[in-house]
């Protein structure tokens, strides 16, 4: 018998159908003797709603109110999968974030998990009842509702599978597992087997939908085996877990791209030290995450800054940018949102030479300009207009010949 938590995301509780089909997985894995503990969103589109509601309400709402209200979303499929459950005659018991107990700090909408009371769940367990958690929520120090941003709920099952010790924590989505590239974009996209948490973590922070960032991070942290699976077939999915020699023979496995970043330039910035920390310390302070940074020094003194933030945060980020480009002496602050930033990923990059010049080669004979360029040890972005970006992932992944990649068998 093995302790197994699953997650299941929007699409796959849209609708009551698909809430009694997944309490149908649910029981599967139950009835082969293992303890199961289940973490749900919100039904798709709930979340997005809510969000629209607080808009229509005020331009500007309380974060701490904002996270109370898009909290609720998970609440609902809670209680809908253990009637599920119960309607089967399986027992079964939802949990809120606060009731857990998922402590997390005071960053409304984009809290951080600090540590999880588990008592409450072990005691479910014992009596041999399913335990249903809300993902994407938690509550503070000082009892507000917190939530986690955007996919969270991925992070809130990897977590609990962290401090449960589970086997396994299993994600099931609407995709069948982590691919090559975007098969809506390239039809030679290909199913991974296996990837190393190394490279499923840049290719999640790279753009890549399939698991929030942050879930690859704790099961990095605390070798939590992570397998990706779709909601609707019985194929296999994709095993995230640590990186092995085999994976090293491949030198990129994946290509990935990301439309939702905005380029913000500081132009003729004063050459000073102490200039960049006081361009970047505000907005770290506002919980931004600022991406790829490039400074280009000119003969008269002076430097242009450019860096990338989420376009979500872009209304946030330029009301603090022009605050201090006034008080750096700057002379102005400008903005480019259609961008995308393509990037390939793969550990091989460490045992090859010439991935760098052939990536760039490669866009360069479609007359794809290159913006701005980062790299680490596993992964290369690039910055380009946003209408190239279909062209570059289907070139860079047929140069790389992902579409040669062995296909996971069904």
């Amino acid at each position: 018998m093995a302790l197994i938590v699953q997650k299941y995301g929007g699409t796959s509780v849209g609708d009551i159908e698909r809430i009694k089909n997944v309490a149908s997985r649910v029981v599967q894995t139950y009835n082969r003797g293992n303890d199961v503990v289940v973490v749900v969103s919100a039904m798709s589109g709930e979340t997005d709603r809510l969000i629209n509601l607080a808009r229509q309400m005020t331009p500007s709402p309380s974060e701490r109110e904002y996270d109370v209200l898009v909290s609720t979303g998970e609440q609902v499929s809670v209680a809908l999968l253990s009637m599920a459950l119960h309607n089967i005659g399986v027992d079964a018991v939802s949990f809120l974030g606060h009731q857990v107990k998922i402590f997390t700090d005071s960053a409304f909408s984009k809290a951080r998990i600090t540590k999880i009371e588990t008592e409450e769940l072990q005691k479910a367990l014992r009596e041999r009842k399913i335990a249903i958690v809300a993902g994407f929520q938690g509550v503070d120090e000082d009892n507000n509702i917190t939530t986690l941003g955007r996919g969270g709920s991925d992070t809130t099952a990897v977590a609990l599978a962290a401090a449960l010790n589970a086997e396994v924590c299993e994600i099931y989505t609407d995709v069948e597992g982590v691919y090559t590239t975007d098969p809506a974009i390239c039809p030679d996209a290909r199913k991974l087997k296996k990837i190393s948490y190394d490279e499923m973590l840049e290719m999640a922070s790279l753009g890549a939908k399939v698991l929030q960032t942050r879930s690859v991070e704790f099961a990095k942290k605390y070798g939590v085996r992570v397998l990706v699976l779709s909601s609707f077939s019985q194929n296999p999915g994709t095993l995230v877990t640590k990186e092995d020699e085999e994976m090293e023979q491949v030198v990129v496995s994946g290509v990935t791209y990301n439309k939702n970043e905005a380029k913000v330039t500081i132009i003729k910035v004063p050459d000073k030290p102490g200039t960049a920390s006081k361009v970047f310390g505000p907005i770290s302070e506002a919980n931004i995450v600022v991406d790829m940074i490039i400074q280009n020094a000119s003969e008269d003194g002076s430097t242009d800054l450019t860096f990338t933030v989420p376009e979500t945060d872009l209304k946030k980020a330029l009301e603090i940018v022009k605050k201090t480009a006034r008080d750096i002496g700057a002379k102005d602050v400008a903005v480019d949102e259609n961008i995308a930033k393509i990037s390939i990923v793969g550990v091989g990059m460490r045992s090859h030479a010439g991935v760098a010049s052939k990536m760039f080669r490669v866009l360069s004979d479609e007359g794809i300009n290159i913006m701005m360029i980062s790299t680490s040890e596993i992964k290369i972005s690039c910055v380009i207009n946003s209408k190239y970006t279909e062209l570059a992932v289907r070139v860079l992944h047929k140069a790389f010949e992902l579409d040669k990649i062995e296909v996971t068998e069904e």
